[in-house]
C-alpha cells in the first residue's frame, strides 16, 4: 500500500486555508483567562503578600531545566522589582536530585517556600516542611498523582479540581500567573508584559502546544525578545543575528544551551545568565553555557551510538540501560532513539546499583500512564504524556522492561504512529518569495501546529555533492515528475550517497534563508523513506 495515495498536491491557496484552520482559537493577550481561576492561586497569593507584609523569609525551589530555570528567574526578577528579598534554590541533578526534596531542603532556612515548575510529587519534602513550620507553596505543571503532597496551597491546571481552561501551560506560566494575582494583593504597578522575552522561551523549550493563550504569548515574547534591554535577551539576538526570531531558533539554538548547564554542572550558570544585570555578565555567562553545550553533544553522541547498539528494535518501548552514561544527556539519547526507531524510548544511566533515566514517547502513546501502570518497579517518577523522569534499582530493569512492553501491547497500532505528518506535495513553481511570507505570516512554529512538511514524491535524482567545511552536509538536486525545472534540497550533518537512476521520496520543510542580504527559500530534508 501506497502511505501517500491520497497525499493533495497544493498551491498556496490550499496551503494559506489548510494553515488557517489550525490556528482558529488564537487568543490575544487580553483573553488570558483570569489567574484567580488556578486552584488554590488566589490563597496562595494572598500568602505570599502576607510574608511580604510581615518581613517574613522566603525562599524558591526550581528546577535544572529550561522551564524550571526561566520560572526563577521571573520570580527572581519579580521580586527585585518589589523590591523584596527572595533566596532561590535550583537543585543540582547530581547532588540533590530533582525538585524540592529532603536533601535540599537542608541547606533551606525560611518560613515560606515556593516551588516552580516541581513538588507536585513531594510528599516527603511537604511532610519534612509541615515538621518544621514552613509553609510550602507548590507551583507545578507535571501530571500528579493520586496522592498529593501536604503542602499550604497547590497551584497546578493539572490538578482535577483545578478550572483554568487551558491546562496545557509550563511552570514558568503557571508561576507568572500567580505573580500576576501578587502584584494585584500588593497594588503594584509591576508591567507582567516585561516577562515575556523569557517567558516565550520556557514554553518553546517545555513543549507546550503553541494554540490558545501559548501562542499568542510566544508571538509577542519573540518580538519583545527583539527590543528587550534586559541583557541576556541582547546576546541572545546577537548571537543569533536575525532580523526576526522564529521559535525553531530558541528550541534548536538557544533552549539546548540553556539547558546544558544542569546536564553536565550546574542550573545556576544558567540562572546566572537571565539574571546578569549587564551584557559583560551575560556573555561571559553564555560563553560557558556554549561550551557546556559542546561537551554536552560529544557526550550525547557517543551514548546514542551505544544505545543504538544496545537496543532492542523489536521492543514496542525501547529501554536501554548502561553504567557510565552521563545521566545528564539521557534524555537526549532517549529522544535520539525515538526518531530513530519512530518507537517510545527510555534511556537510564546506572550508577552503584541505581538507575536513572528519562522516558521519551511518541504519536499518541502517553508514556506517563505506561509508566505509573508499572510503578510498582520503581523508586520514583514523574512527567506528563510525551516525557517523564524515573528512577529504579538496576535488578529491576529487566523486569520493569517486560512489563512495560505487555502493557503497550494493550494500546492500539495506531498510538505508535509519528504525528509528524506531510500535508502535500509542492510544485516547484509554487516555491517562491510569497511561498516564504505567506509560511511567516502563520509562525510561531512548534507542538501542535507545526511547520509544514511537504513531500517529495518519486523525485529523479539529478545531483548529489557535500558541502561545508568537513564536508558533513548534503545537497541533492532533484525533479519530481510532474515539475519543469529542479529543486535543490539539503539535508545537514549527513552525507547522502544515492546509487545512478536513484529516485527520492522524502519529506522537507520550507525555511527562510537570509545571507548577504539576500532571501531565498531554503528546503532542509526531513525524512527519507
Amino acid at each position: 500500500m501506497d502511505i501517500f495515495e491520497n497525499i493533495p498536491t497544493l498551491s498556496k491557496v490550499s496551503l494559506e486555508a489548510m494553515l488557517r484552520s489550525r490556528v482558529t482559537n488564537e487568543k490575544k493577550l487580553s483573553e488570558i483567562p483570569n489567574p484567580e481561576l488556578l486552584h488554590d492561586a488566589p490563597k496562595a497569593a494572598k500568602k505570599i503578600a502576607e510574608a511580604i507584609r510581615e518581613g517574613k523569609k522566603i525562599a524558591l525551589v526550581g528546577d535544572y531545566d529550561v522551564d524550571g530555570v526561566s520560572a526563577t528567574a521571573i520570580m527572581v526578577d519579580f521580586f527585585a522589582q518589589i523590591p523584596y528579598p527572595l533566596e532561590p534554590f535550583i537543585p543540582n541533578r547530581f547532588h540533590d536530585g530533582y525538585g524540592v526534596s529532603p536533601t535540599i531542603l537542608e541547606r533551606i532556612d525560611a518560613d515560606i517556600i515556593i516551588t516552580v515548575d516541581n513538588g507536585i510529587t513531594a510528599i516527603e519534602a511537604a511532610d519534612i516542611c509541615k515538621a518544621r513550620g514552613i509553609e510550602l507553596i507548590i507551583t507545578d505543571h507535571h501530571t500528579p498523582l493520586e496522592i498529593l503532597p501536604q503542602a499550604y496551597a497547590i497551584v497546578n491546571p493539572k490538578l482535577s479540581k483545578c478550572t483554568y481552561p487551558f491546562a496545557e501551560i509550563c511552570g514558568a506560566q503557571v508561576a507568572w500567573l500567580l505573580l500576576a494575582l501578587l502584584k494585584k494583593e500588593l497594588n503594584l504597578s509591576i508591567d507582567m508584559r516585561s516577562f515575556l522575552d523569557i517567558l516565550c522561551i520556557a514554553i518553546i523549550a517545555d513543549i507546550m502546544p503553541l494554540t490558545d493563550i501559548n501562542r499568542a504569548l510566544v508571538k509577542e515574547g519573540l518580538k519583545m525578545l527583539m527590543t528587550s534591554q534586559r541583557p541576556s535577551s541582547i546576546i541572545i539576538r546577537d548571537f543569533l543575528g536575525k532580523k526576526a526570531i522564529a521559535s525553531e531558533d530558541i528550541a534548536f539554538q538557544i533552549a539546548p544551551r540553556i539547558n546544558s548547564a544542569g546536564r553536565l554542572e550546574d542550573a545556576v550558570i544558567a540562572l546566572d545568565f537571565f539574571r546578569a544585570k549587564n551584557t559583560n555578565e551575560a556573555y561571559i555567562a553564555f560563553e560557558i553555557l556554549n561550551s557546556l553545550n559542546e561537551q554536552r553533544r560529544e557526550l550525547e553522541a557517543e551514548a546514542t551510538k551505544e544505545a543504538l547498539e544496545i537496543a532492542n528494535p523489536d521492543d514496542l518501548v525501547i529501554v536501554v540501560a548502561k553504567e557510565e552514561w552521563h545521566e545528564g544527556v539521557v534524555g537526549i539519547v532517549a529522544a535520539r532513539l525515538v526518531e530513530h526507531f519512530s518507537k517510545p524510548v527510555i534511556a537510564l544511566s546506572i550508577e552503584e546499583g541505581i538507575a536513572k533515566g528519562s522516558a521519551r514517547s511518541i504519536g499518541n502513546v502517553n508514556i506517563h500512564n505506561l509508566i505509573k501502570e508499572n510503578s510498582h518497579f520503581l523508586t520514583k517518577f514523574g512527567g506528563h504524556k510525551m516525557a517523564a523522569g524515573l528512577g529504579l534499582c538496576k535488578e529491576n530493569i529487566a523486569p520493569f522492561r517486560d512489563a512495560l512492553n505487555k502493557s503497550a501491547s494493550k494500546l492500539n497500532e495506531e498510538d505508535f504512529l509519528p504525528l509528524e505528518e506531510v500535508i502535500g506535495t509542492l510544485p516547484s513553481s509554487e516555491i517562491d518569495h510569497e511561498l516564504l511570507d505567506l509560511l511567516e505570516s502563520f509562525e510561531p512554529y512548534g507542538e501542535a501546529n507545526t511547520r509544514p512538511l511537504f513531500l517529495l514524491k518519486d523525485a529523479q535524482i539529478l545531483e548529489t555533492k557535500t558541502f561545508g567545511k568537513d564536508e558533513s552536509h548534503s545537497k541533492v538536486r532533484a525533479k519530481q515528475p510532474q515539475d519543469t525545472t529542479s529543486l535543490e534540497l539539503l539535508q545537514f550533518k549527513k552525507v547522502l550517497r544515492f546509487p545512478p537512476q536513484k529516485r527520492l521520496t522524502c519529506s522537507y520543510r520550507v525555511v527562510k534563508n537570509e545571507f548577504n542580504s539576500k532571501v531565498t527559500a531554503q528546503l532542509i530534508i526531513n525524512k527519507i523513506y
